[in-house]
């Protein structure tokens, strides 16, 4: 593994461990050269296609859930572990489909459950975004909703509101 620091091709391992979601082997590694320490994480790739909403398929990648992550998140505190923990459920309820192919409302709607266990303001932000919020009122009837979950903790809330909302075909 390659100095992040200084570039150098050596390193070793100080330390070996499952991360928290136990899906990839975390690494702590220091450099032979700098000594510089760093962390690393290994995981399996596995090949999924998605289905996007104009029909064309893609690779499944990662980074994207994660940007969508990080702009929902955004200026919001919530710690790294937790976060890339809600990255780890929904990569593998991707990978986890049959055929290896899943429509991307479908990973929109992962993603959401994600955020509203992680946090309702995110969790808003997001909905904003994917269900394509017209009006206030689409607002209003999502919060109205993430109340009651919040209340009963079992109901779903990822259908987008009936009035006030319109999906974007991208």
């Amino acid at each position: 593994m390659h100095c992040p620091y200084c570039g150098a091709r050596e390193s070793r391992v100080l330390d070996t461990r499952l991360s928290a979601c136990g899906q990839e082997v975390r690494r702590r590694r220091a450099c032979t050269e700098c000594d510089a320490r760093f962390t690393t994480y290994e995981r399996c790739e596995l090949e999924a296609l998605v289905i996007k909403r104009d029909g064309r398929k893609e690779i499944y990648d990662e980074s994207k859930i994660r940007h969508g992550l990080e702009r929902a998140l955004g200026k919001r505190s919530l710690d790294d572990t937790l976060v890339h923990a809600a990255i780890a459920n929904v990569s593998r309820l991707v990978h986890d489909t049959r055929g290896k192919q899943v429509e991307s409302q479908q990973i929109g709607s992962w993603l959401l459950e994600e955020l509203r266990k992680l946090d309702q303001v995110a969790y808003v932000r997001f909905a904003s975004v994917y269900l394509g919020f017209n009006d206030a009122s689409a607002f209003r009837e999502v919060l109205d909703r993430l109340e009651v979950v919040s209340g009963e903790d079992q109901q779903s809330i990822k259908d987008a509101p009936s009035s006030a909302v319109t999906r974007k075909t991208i």
